[in-house]
């Protein structure tokens, strides 16, 4: 082998080292005690285990999946996305794509959903904001059209490894709601502590979701004090 090695030309490990390079692989696994998105519970408020991987290129396009055990469609969630990111301006980051929330083993339960988000920082704090928005005609939501809007923050506390963090969300949808108000506020406020590769976080959850005949507590939209670890590679 190190002779066959050594016969290739300089040329050709200069190119495999560039195209390498080119490629960034990364992925994770977490454990929840509650995997709530956008304030609701979909694993029945019990604990959840989930996974992630994405390739990106250094032209910005990447996809990935990510995947969870839920409480409802056969027990699994899987997410398909694909987009591209990229510096408009120093500081200043635009990423737009497209997500398929997969339900393996149901029928008709499929969501795509468009987003686009800007990321920067002000100050310490680094700052998202996106919009998410699954257009009408899909089955799984009614017929009926559906808006995210949120926002993201998070500080870093100098030489330490405490990430302080908050999150609100406003969702416009009479279809996940069963015709109730379909305008619900989302929020969060945790913490995250970091070790090498792992990652404790904590973080309250709460909704505004409507409370008639007990509906915020049976769909998990009540506040709630989540736990998580991650690893990440």
């Amino acid at each position: 082998m190190a002779l066959v090695l050594s016969a290739l030309p300089a040329t050709a490990y200069a190119q495999e080292e560039e195209e390498s390079s080119s490629i960034t692989i990364t992925g994770g696994a977490t454990v929840v005690s509650d995997y709530r998105f956008r304030g609701f519970s979909q694993s029945d408020e019990e604990a959840a285990i989930q996974g992630t991987f994405t390739i990106a290129h250094e032209s910005g396009l990447y996809v990935g999946t990510w995947g969870s055990s839920i409480g409802f469609a056969n027990g699994t969630e899987i997410d398909v996305y694909g987009g591209f990111s990229t510096e408009l301006t120093p500081g200043l980051t635009g990423d737009i794509g497209v997500t398929a929330y997969l339900y393996p083993g149901t029928n008709n339960a499929t969501v795509i959903e468009p987003y686009a988000s800007l990321t920067g920082a002000i100050g310490p704090a680094t700052v998202k904001g996106g919009v998410a928005w699954a257009p009408g005609g899909q089955n799984s939501l009614g017929d009926e059209s559906a808006i995210y809007l949120y926002t993201d923050v998070g500080v870093a506390i100098p030489d330490t490894p405490i990430k302080l963090k908050g999150h609100f969300g406003y969702a416009d949808s009479d279809s996940f709601l069963g015709g109730l108000d379909g305008n619900v506020i989302d929020y969060s406020v945790g913490v995250d502590f970091t070790w090498k590769a792992l990652t404790l976080g904590v973080a309250y959850v709460n909704t505004d979701a409507p409370k008639i005949g007990g509906y915020k507590e049976a769909v998990g939209a009540d506040g709630a004090v989540i736990f998580s670890l991650g690893a990440a590679f």
